[in-house]
């Protein structure tokens, strides 16, 4: 499962009333409380931004009467930017006049806003009601097209084609790959009835891929982004399921005696790494996709859990008490003898990796406060990247560059980013209510 309950206060024998942490290290079953109403858009907040911020205008675009009244496609391009810290959005507000089309630009003007970008474009209806989305972004300075790109898209896909540009522009300025148009699990609850949400990176076009009366955890995305591994207690016990994200067709793939829990993907797709209390303590196990093949992986007398896959599948991660307190293990995938990760901070727990293999974000205990913490494999260098007091559940996005993570604010669960850097957070709200057990897709879960 992706949360844990202070091994110190397990063997205190003390009532642990910090919600956000989850008894899987004493073999227990959670109990959530969320409330949230299904299908709504997240509230966004940002807060701080890049050193160097790049300046940039998003002209509207021509649009087709039938197709306004949408959220229009400049304004979701220009907060897929805006939010990433890195780039400034130019007020165009004050001009006299916007362009339309490449040969309408006057340089000078935007040289004088500082500009260095330019994007424009247009959207058509064709007559079998696809979307046809034109856009050309035009380098300032030099004067010269950086990106002409046409996408067809359902009317449902509108919002994505503004996400795919957005990822467009970002690339062509910074040299690396956006994550606007990716997709984000969850889990809300809406009296006692929870579901597995499945949503846009900045929380549009949200559905239910699954509900049930008794709570569900820890979703885990597939590496080719078409299959949800989570965590039902739909049978009164802790049931690892795999479920098609189009077709909807499930399968329970670890239903043994005891507690199934925290299930992450091996790279290639073909297993999962999962949790069992299967005739011992939380042991971590591997079983293929379709449930067939169970093979233990550590063996071990304390409390083993939480384990994520290196990317290139050749060790797995773990959360483990095997040396009094919890600490960060790998040990080869196949099986074999562990070695600690983590050795700064008494309490590190819920390892992630980014996508690239380069850094290694977990949970730490930060003098009572649990945060968030990135670690540059490289380097080794540690940096504390959340300023909350009860983080969790730390999610990367493709592009390595933003860690997703739960939290709690006033009382009530939301959703939160920051940039490996810790330059730019972002709060992810919902009104009145509370949301949980983030995970971030890959970069093929699209919308379809």
């Amino acid at each position: 499962m992706n949360n844990i309950v202070t091994m110190q206060t397990m063997k205190n024998g003390l009532a642990n009333t910090r919600w956000t942490l989850l008894n899987t290290f004493c073999n227990g079953v959670l109990a959530l409380v969320f409330a949230i109403p299904a299908h709504a858009a997240l509230e966004v907040e940002i807060s701080g931004g890049g050193a160097v911020q790049i300046p940039v205008a998003i002209l509207p675009m021509t649009e087709a009467a039938n197709v306004q009244g949408k959220n229009r496609l400049h304004e979701i391009i220009s907060n897929d930017l805006r939010s990433s810290g890195l780039f400034r959005i130019i007020n165009t507000g004050g001009m006299p006049a916007l362009p339309t089309t490449a040969s309408q630009i006057k340089y000078t003007d935007w040289t004088a806003l500082k500009a260095q970008g330019l994007s424009l474009g247009e959207v058509q209806q064709a007559p079998n009601g696809t979307l046809k989305v034109s856009v050309q972004v035009m380098d300032v300075l030099r004067q010269t097209p950086l990106l002409q790109q046409t996408y067809t898209v359902s009317a449902s896909q509108y919002r994505h084609a503004a996400h795919l540009i957005a990822d467009q522009i970002y690339e062509k300025f910074t040299g690396q790959p956006g994550a606007f148009a990716t997709r984000i699990a969850y889990v809300t609850k809406v009296g006692k009835r929870f579901t597995l949400q499945i949503a846009d990176y900045d929380g549009f076009n949200a559905q239910t891929l699954v509900s049930s009366n008794e709570p569900i955890i820890s979703p885990a995305w597939s590496p080719d982004g078409n299959r949800m591994a989570y965590v039902s207690f739909e049978k009164k016990k802790p049931i690892v399921f795999v479920q098609s994200l189009y077709t909807g067709e499930r399968k329970a793939v670890a239903n043994f005696k005891g507690n199934n829990s925290a299930p992450a993907w091996a790279p290639d797709g073909s297993k999962l790494a999962v949790v069992l209390t299967y005739g011992a303590n939380s042991q971590i196990y591997t079983i293929s996709a379709d449930g067939s093949n169970l093979q233990q992986v550590t063996k071990s007398s304390s409390i083993d859990t939480e384990p994520a896959f290196s990317p290139d599948g050749q060790f797995i991660y773990f959360s483990s008490d095997r040396g009094g307190r919890p600490q960060i293990y790998k040990v080869p995938a196949t099986g074999g003898s562990a070695s600690r990760v983590t050795f700064e901070g008494a309490y590190n727990v819920s390892p992630r990796f980014s996508p690239d293999g380069k850094y290694l974000t977990y949970i730490r205990n930060d003098s009572g406060a649990f945060k968030v913490a990135v670690q540059d494999l490289g380097s080794g260098e540690v940096k504390l990247l959340s300023n909350g007091s009860q983080d969790e559940s730390p999610s990367f996005a493709p592009n390595a560059r933003t860690i997703m993570y739960a939290t709690r604010v006033g009382g009530r669960g939301t959703l939160a980013t920051v940039t490996v850097d810790g330059l730019v957070r972002q709060r992810l709200s919902e009104a009145g209510g509370d949301i949980r057990e983030p995970a971030w897709g890959p970069a093929s879960a699209v919308p379809k």
